[in-house]
């Protein structure tokens, strides 16, 4: 018996050979930075000179000692550390409060509060920078641990209340009703019932904000002049550079600063899906 192959799966060929290449040259060219970071941190500092794209050998394992060395990075990483975990837990409290009684509450101007709340996504934080300045210098608050974390919060909280308020509104009704006729309150309905049903959307936004301050750079540069308070990236590719031009090193240096969020990535990405697209449907 002849088989005969299937015309429309011949026509279909063509173009699922397109979109698989097109799908290989967007992960290349993604994951090709983090390829030529890593063989850089490996390549000691006459290879990177004679060779600057090949593969590195011998492998220079002594770049990642020399990186941190000194002391100077474990003090950025706490900094960063700080920074990170109170902005992150500042804004998510926030984000939570604000959402729910957007999403779940009946009062006057609660439309004109979201779209006031989805306008301040689109402002960049850099004309920012200086009324905060000026405003953080009057109050006392420039080179302060807590100056920063809140200007940290303010930054990621509008993004944080949109997401939360679209996955709120997706939450069947019923058991908002139920807790609420039962004489619970609107905080015990948020942190007993809302909360726990949220969890895939709260670890998303703890990566996506975590990311974010972790890497942010201008703010740090600005509002944190004394050189004990920088955070990581500041020091990796400002401080350090003014006096090591071996880029082996900073690359190295760079490399151990991604590891932490590659590891909360890690941890967090089977919600991370799922907390990004399960807001998308309203309850």
């Amino acid at each position: 018996m002849t088989i005969r192959p299937d015309r429309r799966a011949l026509r279909r060929l063509p173009g699922r050979a397109l979109r698989q290449a097109t799908l290989a040259a967007a992960a290349g060219s993604a994951l090709y930075p983090i390829y030529f970071m890593a063989s850089t941190a490996l390549k000691g500092r006459a290879d990177y000179l004679e060779d600057k794209w090949g593969f590195p050998w011998p492998l220079a394992w002594s770049n990642f000692g020399d990186a941190i060395g000194g002391g100077e990075f474990f003090q950025w990483f706490r900094n960063s550390a700080i920074f990170t975990l109170g902005s992150v837990v500042l804004s998510t409290v926030v984000a939570a409060l604000a959402a729910f009684a957007i999403a779940r509450m009946q009062f006057r101007g609660r439309d004109a509060l979201l779209t006031l709340n989805v306008a301040l996504m689109v402002v960049p934080p850099v004309v920012m920078v200086i009324p905060l300045f000026v405003l953080f210098t009057q109050l006392a608050l420039v080179s302060t641990y807590h100056g920063v974390i809140l200007i940290y919060a303010g930054l990621v909280t509008p993004f944080s209340v949109y997401m939360l308020t679209n996955f709120f509104r997706s939450i069947p009704r019923e058991l908002i009703e139920s807790a609420s006729a039962d004489g619970a309150s609107h905080l015990r309905i948020l942190i007993q019932i809302v909360a726990p049903l949220s969890f895939p959307a709260l670890i998303t936004l703890v990566l996506v904000n975590s990311l974010f301050v972790w890497n942010e750079l201008l703010i740090a540069l600005v509002f944190l002049p004394e050189d004990e308070l920088k955070t990581l990236m500041v020091g990796l590719t400002v401080f350090r550079s003014r006096y090591n031009l071996d880029v082996p090193i900073t690359m190295a240096g760079m490399l151990l600063a991604a590891l932490p969020m590659v590891l909360l990535y890690a941890v967090g990405q089977r919600f991370f899906i799922r907390g990004l697209t399960a807001g998308a449907v309203k309850g």
